[in-house]
């Protein structure tokens, strides 16, 4: 018997997009206009004479979608919007600047929600503020609903669900392989990851969530507790007397910190050296947030890595260390009032992207491997030939959308705040596949 109230059939919209005439925004307006059929469109965001030129661009199949003018902090506004509509889609950034209003409008009027977030912090609160009452509205609000983290989240359902079904039991371990990865440079999400730095510094709760690999988890008290870590002293005594010093020392102590969370090693089977994938902070928490709103079906004590293939070439070592540094350096800047104005002038600001040669050379492939209790090995592979972050997140977030629109006999019979594995599940790796990509389960062994 199903436990979630029913589907809202009686809207005016199936789906309703907001931040339309922002970089990715609009590829997902074309991807829509391209793949909706007969679906209930409309564009929403801050200028209707933006989304109208958005609109007119995107020609004949598009022509009657609605503008719809409003405001990420305007509550009402937002309110009204989800109640004309099945499904908001946002690609509104930095969620855990400007999302929460909306999001709890959909939670609040039982429609349901998809999102880009890569924010540990946004999902945290998210969960924390909105899943009960989402959950008695009907509401499906499902975060990281692109690159981050569709690939990562149904490679390990797949995978998992494989297992269970030719009785192989529960996963002990999987580790997704980043294969290959050619993809530009997104503003939106180094904004994301700067408002995220701020927290950190400034917020001892936002720290504590941050630094907690099961931060994410539906029931944190049933998860393993943290190790303390040893020998973390407070640095160089010289260092202590200047605030040129301690950014330094901060800085030091960030890059190792990186490189023991996700060490650069070589696979002797293959030759090949493994370093750290910048996503994976936030994918890893997103898929043990998977497992334990299943009730940890995938596995009680699955461990879950993710990292980057870095080739066996001699330099391989090196890049990967550097890489290490670099991600814990850059992110310890950002939350440095000193030092944020000067890696700022390099990254790209909020809402520039990548041109569209860049786009379309871009690719990825991700591989995921895992062993069960019974000693069966599983592969999982999600690709496309398509920038991740912003042409393949165009058509990853675009079907979703169209997933939750869509029949609701065919999604998990859930609500509350969930993830693309656990609120749109096996039919979204079916969609995607109708749209080129690669996605493959086997059993190996």
């Amino acid at each position: 018997m199903s436990t979630t109230p029913p589907a809202r059939t009686d809207r005016e919209l199936d789906v309703v997009l907001v931040g339309a005439s922002g970089f990715v925004g609009q590829l997902t307006a074309a991807h829509l206009a391209a793949e909706a059929g007969s679906a209930r469109i409309a564009l929403a965001g801050r200028s209707t004479a933006r989304l109208t030129a958005v609109r007119d661009e995107l020609g004949a199949a598009a022509a009657d979608w609605p503008i719809i003018e409003v405001d990420a902090h305007d509550s009402d506004g937002l309110r009204a919007l989800a109640a004309r509509t099945r499904v908001v889609a946002t690609t509104v950034g930095p969620y855990h600047k400007l999302g929460m209003p909306l999001a709890a409008a959909c939670a609040l009027r039982g429609t349901h929600y998809a999102d880009l977030t890569g924010e540990v912090l946004f999902v945290r609160r998210c969960a924390d503020m909105l899943h009960e009452e989402a959950r008695r509205s009907g509401a499906r609000i499902v975060n990281s609903c692109g690159f981050d983290s569709v690939p990562s989240d149904l490679a390990v359902l797949l995978t998992a669900t494989a297992a269970l079904e030719a009785h192989d039991g529960g996963l002990t371990d999987a580790t997704l392989y980043v294969r290959k990865l050619r993809a530009g440079f997104s503003g939106g999400t180094v904004d994301s990851a700067r408002q995220q730095a701020i927290a950190m510094a400034e917020d001892p709760w936002a720290k504590k969530v941050l630094t907690d690999p099961y931060a994410l988890s539906a029931d944190r008290d049933h998860e393993p507790r943290r190790r303390t870590r040893s020998g973390s002293g407070s640095g160089s005594g010289a260092a202590s007397g200047s605030s040129v010093g301690a950014v330094l020392g901060a800085l030091t102590r960030s890059a190792k910190v990186a490189r023991s969370m996700v060490p650069v090693s070589r696979d002797a089977s293959d030759g090949h050296w493994y370093g750290p994938f910048v996503m994976a902070p936030f994918n890893t928490r997103l898929v043990r947030r998977s497992n334990s709103l299943t009730g940890w079906s995938y596995g009680r004590d699955l461990s879950y890595r993710e990292v980057l293939d870095l080739g066996n070439s001699p330099t391989a070592p090196l890049i990967g260390t550097g890489m290490a540094a670099a991600m814990g350096g850059v992110f310890t800047a950002m939350g440095s009032d000193l030092l944020r104005p000067v890696v700022d002038r390099w990254l790209p600001a909020p809402g520039e992207g990548p041109s569209e040669q860049t786009r379309r050379s871009g690719r990825f492939l991700v591989e995921l491997l895992a062993s069960t209790v019974t000693g069966a090995r599983y592969r999982t592979v999600v690709g496309a030939h398509l920038d991740p972050g912003y042409d393949g997140t165009a058509v990853m977030f675009g079907q979703s959308a169209l997933a939750l629109a869509g029949d609701p006999s065919l999604l998990p019979d859930r609500a509350g705040v969930l993830t693309p594995a656990t609120g749109i599940g096996a039919v979204l790796a079916e969609r995607l596949r109708g749209q080129g990509f690669t996605v493959t389960t086997e059993r190996i062994g």
